[in-house]
């Protein structure tokens, strides 16, 4: 029986940054699970033109793990490069087994142990499981009318095909929200044309990155000038909480009139201007930073297709659109998101008695810090229900849940116990004044319907309030919450 103290499911930051923690505090006997050939998590898996972190570098990294950047907002390739410094620095390729899909995970009440199977790699057992899968690794396509029938090339922004090549092709893109918004202005100059299909307009914000100079990235290489960077853009991106959750004037006089500006001084037709302009308040919905997304909408080889000219149905050859215009083309890509609520863990999990966390959160998705459920010992979700975070960088909110998830396997160890488990008071105290606090939200009162929300129509993405507010929840570690055994 292949027996750990903890396993980690999936290579992405949130697996690198468990596996860190869990040898800062002596463990060392643990496994990762990642389900594909390599490691590295959404970085490494999306690839497609145009990838790139919408939060600025310095912040989007491991805080005890500075890197000199070459840019604010730093693109996939350097990413990968980043995710495998800190793979190789931290000597996390030995603890991996790699080609090892988690099919099912199962508590074993009289051993005290999750045993967790997997498709082609066999079981393991551990004491500790720590499901780091991420909430945006399960990609959606529609169940477009005749969607199969079409017999020309078609992917997922996630499943890039690199070796097909789309220049000078008739290519469709369905979706515009971030990824769209990174993909069509890095393919627009070089196909013959691209139909763009929008079910709903998004606020954007110009993109204010800058390349760093030989001379600042050096500087980025002292701890010390790298923290500070970091605080200062950490504290000018929190204060955009106010906007969210306190202040719609602020949001209206600050964002939505930057972004109303912004399209006009971008777009200069009125019908495209009009198309692209959105009937919610900012915020409600993702805010992409992109200063050359709406460019490339102008370009005359690109058209823009709104929710009333949207998709009646794909043919073997394309589209017909609810217009009936009969496109075809050569290239469908589907830039239609992921399962990030309903389906924030992809695999059955089932607990104490048999019971599954699909049935525990067949109301909606939740859990105590976002982290951890009754009825689940052991059992830690890193970006779990209510983590997401609209304003500043999800590796904070990561390190926040691992001071939550250190301190909860070390007091398991300190009582000699064998498990911890949240109680159910604690958890429904804990959600209850979540989403209290979710209706003074613009997620919840801007007039949208956004991935943010579960298919119960709660807000089960977002923390409704500031970053550090979580954290400070996360490091103050309350045992009476908890049941030991």
């Amino acid at each position: 029986m292949q027996t750990y103290t903890a396993i980690i499911i999936g290579t992405g930051f949130g697996g690198q940054a468990a596996a860190i923690n869990l040898k800062n505090i002596g463990i060392t006997d643990f496994l990762m699970l990642e389900r594909r050939a390599w490691m590295g998590g959404t970085w490494s898996q999306n690839s497609y033109p145009g990838a790139a972190v919408d939060v600025q570098s310095p912040l989007y990294s491991l805080s005890f793990e500075p890197y000199k950047w070459t840019q604010m907002f730093a693109e996939q390739d350097e990413l990968v490069q980043y995710t495998n410094h800190v793979i190789d620095k931290h000597k996390l390729r030995e603890k991996v087994k790699l080609n090892a899909n988690v099919s099912k995970v199962q508590w074993d009440d009289d051993k005290q142990l999750w045993e967790i199977t997997t498709d082609d790699a066999g079981t393991f057992h551990a004491k500790f499981l720590i499901n780091a899968s991420g909430p945006l690794s399960t990609p959606v396509i529609p169940d477009f009318k005749g969607r199969d029938s079409f017999k020309g090339k078609s992917f997922h922004t996630n499943n890039w095909d690199h070796n097909y090549d789309y220049r000078g092709k008739r290519v469709a893109i369905i979706g515009s929200g971030a990824s769209a918004a990174q993909v069509i202005p890095a393919i627009a100059g070089d196909v013959k044309s691209l139909h763009v299909f929008q079910r709903t307009p998004h606020w954007v914000l110009p993109r204010p990155d800058r390349k760093f100079s030989p001379l600042m990235r050096s500087l980025l290489g002292s701890t010390l000038i790298y923290k500070a960077l970091r605080t200062a853009i950490y504290w000018t991106l929190e204060s955009r909480v106010i906007g969210f959750k306190y202040s719609k004037t602020m949001l209206n006089l600050v964002a939505q009139r930057q972004s109303l500006k912004n399209i006009k001084a971008q777009l200069h037709d009125p019908k495209l201007q009009a198309a692209v302009t959105p009937e919610y308040t900012i915020g409600c919905k993702r805010i992409i930073l992109s200063s050359t997304l709406y460019p490339a909408l102008a370009r005359p080889n690109v058209s823009l297709h709104t929710k009333d000219d949207g998709i009646a149905e794909i043919t073997e050859t394309g589209i017909m659109t609810r217009k009936g215009q009969k496109l075809d083309v050569d290239l469908i890509i589907y830039s239609t998101g992921y399962d990030a609520t309903d389906g924030v863990i992809s695999y059955p999990v089932i607990g104490k008695g048999g019971r599954s966390v699909q049935d525990a959160w067949s109301e909606f998705p939740r859990a105590y810090l976002g982290t951890t459920l009754p009825g689940f010992p052991n059992l830690f979700v890193v970006t779990g229900p209510n983590t997401g975070i609209g304003h500043t960088s999800a590796i904070f909110v990561i390190e926040a849940q691992l001071e939550y998830i250190m301190r909860a396997i070390k007091a398991v160890q300190s009582k000699q116990a064998k498990s911890i488990e949240v109680t159910s008071k604690a958890e429904s105290d804990y959600t209850g004044m979540i989403h209290e606090e979710m209706k003074k939200t613009v997620w919840k009162t801007g007039g949208c319907h956004s991935w943010y929300q579960s298919k119960s129509g709660h807000v089960i993405a977002m923390f409704p309030g500031f970053s550090f507010t979580f954290r400070g929840m996360a490091k103050a570690f309350k045992p009476a919450h908890h049941i030991f055994r």
